[in-house]
């Protein structure tokens, strides 16, 4: 009976730290990566995701699609054997909106300049 085939990946964080090598099915999405992610970010870290959403994963130079698999995601290098995949991460967190407030103190400016053609 065959062995199931798996793919190593490793992730590359902003940093240059790694998270993995973790094995995957060739069938697994994008968005099981970015869940695992999150669930197994370091503490230890000043930027960390707080979902899915955050991270995007670049791989062979392209950011990958939450609905693409990780079979369609290796790269093959002529006669190289297979190894461990390196994904990078980047977080980028939901920008929050800032309210901005009118300083009541303030009295409202008057334009005090003039123009005069002549």
């Amino acid at each position: 009976m065959p062995e199931e085939e798996v793919v190593e990946i490793k992730f590359r964080l902003y940093d240059g730290s790694d998270m993995g090598p973790f094995r995957y099915s060739p069938a697994s999405t994008i968005a099981m990566l970015k869940e695992r992610i999150v669930a197994e970010w370091p503490k230890d870290k000043k930027i960390a995701p707080k979902g899915a959403n955050d991270i995007k994963l670049i791989n062979a130079g392209k950011i990958l699609e939450n609905n693409k698999i990780v079979g369609q995601c290796r790269v093959h290098f002529g006669d190289l054997p297979e190894a461990v995949i390196t994904m990078h991460v980047v977080v980028q967190p939901s920008v929050t909106k800032v309210k901005t407030e009118k300083k009541v103190d303030e009295p409202p400016r008057n334009n005090l300049c003039s123009c005069s053609i002549m």
